[in-house]
C-alpha cells in the first residue's frame, strides 16, 4: 500500500525543502491534544499544557478536530512563508469554499482523494458534514454549525487563536528548532544537488521513495492514493514534534506537500508495513509460536524441534522458513548442525513497529 505523486516532467528542481512555521504549529499542537503519540514529547506537552490560560486551553479543545486526529491541509502550506503571520495571511486569502472544504475533509470526508464539493453550496455534502461531526461530540457539532453559518467569522476567530498560541508558546519553541530544520532542509536540498532525488527521498525516510523508473514518488502508508504534482511541485517539509507521523496532502488539485520528522539517532529505524503484517501472520500460526516458545530460550536444529513437538522434519522445515523470511530468526552452522534461535529484538519490537505504522 502507498500514495504514489506522479511527477512525469516535473524537473527535480521543482521538489523543494522548506520550513513552515504555520506547520509546525499544527505539529505542536497536535501533540498537545494527542500526547500518548508522541513519548519522547511528554514532558514537553506536560508541561506546556499546564502554561496555558484556562481561555486558551478550552479554545484549543474547540477546534482541536483540525489538527487530533489527523492534520488539516489548511496547516499544511504548499508554498511555506517566513513568518506565521505570513503563513497566516495566505489563508485569509483562500476563498470560503475552499477553506470549508479542506477544513472539514480530515474527519468528515471518507473520499479524501475525490473531488468533494464544498458543504457551503452543497445541501448534501453539508448534511452529511453534519451528521459526522456531531457523531464527535457537541463541541464539534457547534464548530462545524458556527464555520457554514459564518465562515468569515470563525476563520478570523481561527487567526486570533493561532495568533494566541505562537505568544503563549509557539514563538519560544519555533526559535529553538528553526535552525535544526533549516539545517535539515539545506542537507536535503544539497543531496538532490548532488546526488539526485532517490538519495533526497530515502534521506528524508526509508518509507519515502522514487519509483524504479523515476516517475513517482511513492510513500509507504497504510493507504492507497494517487495525485500529481499540481502547480509544478512538490513541498517538502521537515519537523521536530511530527515523529511517528509521515503526513502527505494528496488532495485533487492541490500541491503535495509532505511534512516528515527529521531523524534522531534515538528514533527507530522505519519498518515497511508489509513487512510487520508479515512478522504478525508468521507469529500468529499456533504451531509456529509453539516452536518459538523453544527457539527464544536457546538455539535448536531441526531435528530437535521435530522431537520436541512431535513433527516430522519437513513440517518444522516449512515452518522455519517462514519465520526467517520474517526475519524473526537467527541461524548460524556449527559443524554438520543448523541452529536456529529467536531474535528477541526484533520480536520485542513487533508491537512499537505496528503502532508506529499505524500512526505514520
Amino acid at each position: 500500500m502507498s500514495v504514489d505523486i506522479d511527477i512525469t516532467g516535473l524537473p527535480h528542481e521543482r521538489v523543494g525543502f522548506h520550513l513552515s512555521p504555520l506547520a509546525e504549529l499544527g505539529a505542536m499542537l497536535h501533540a498537545l491534544s494527542e500526547p500518548a503519540h508522541h513519548p519522547g514529547l511528554h514532558g514537553w506537552a506536560t508541561a506546556t499544557a499546564s502554561a496555558l490560560e484556562p481561555d486558551l486551553a478550552d479554545r484549543l479543545t474547540e477546534a482541536d478536530f483540525l489538527w487530533r486526529s489527523m492534520r488539516s491541509d489548511i496547516l499544511l502550506p504548499a508554498v511555506p512563508r517566513a513568518t506565521l503571520a505570513e503563513e497566516l495571511d495566505d489563508l485569509d486569502r483562500m476563498d470560503d469554499d475552499t477553506f470549508v472544504s479542506a477544513a472539514f475533509e480530515i474527519t468528515c470526508s471518507g473520499d479524501y482523494d475525490r473531488p468533494a464539493a464544498s458543504p457551503l453550496v452543497d445541501p448534501r455534502q453539508r448534511a452529511r458534514v453534519r451528521e459526522l461531526s456531531a457523531a464527535r461530540g457537541p463541541r464539534q457539532a457547534e464548530f462545524t454549525e458556527r464555520m457554514m453559518k459564518d465562515p468569515s467569522a470563525l476563520r478570523a476567530w481561527l487567526r486570533r487563536l493561532f495568533e494566541d498560541c505562537e505568544e503563549a508558546f509557539f514563538a519560544d519553541n519555533w526559535q529553538r528548532v528553526r535552525v535544526q530544520l533549516a539545517a535539515d532542509a539545506r542537507h536535503k536540498a544539497e543531496l538532490l544537488r548532488r546526488k539526485g532525488l532517490g538519495e533526497a527521498l530515502t534521506a528524508v525516510s526509508p518509507a519515502v521513495s522514487l519509483s524504479e523508473d523515476g516517475s513517482r514518488i511513492v510513500v509507504d502508508k497504510l493507504a492507497n492514493g494517487r495525485t500529481r504534482a499540481h502547480g509544478g511541485s512538490v513541498t517538502f517539509l521537515p519537523t521536530a514534534f511530527g515523529w511517528p507521523h509521515l503526513l502527505l496532502v494528496y488532495r485533487p488539485g492541490w500541491r503535495p506537500v509532505v511534512q516528515y520528522p527529521i531523524t534522531s539517532p534515538d528514533l527507530p529505524q522505519v519498518t515497511a508495513p508489509r513487512l510487520v503484517q508479515q512478522r504478525m501472520e508468521a507469529l500468529a500460526h499456533p504451531v509456529r509460536m509453539r516452536l518459538c516458545r523453544t527457539l527464544a530460550r536457546g538455539p535448536h536444529t531441526t531435528g530437535e524441534l521435530a522431537a520436541a513437538y512431535d513433527l516430522t522434519p519437513p513440517e518444522v522445515s516449512r515452518h522455519i522458513a517462514v519465520l526467517k523470511k520474517a526475519g524473526l530468526l537467527s541461524t548460524r552452522r556449527r559443524g554438520r548442525y543448523v541452529l536456529h534461535q529467536l531474535d528477541l529484538t526484533v520480536v520485542a519490537r513487533i508491537g512499537s513497529d505496528f503502532l508506529e505504522t499505524v500512526l505514520r
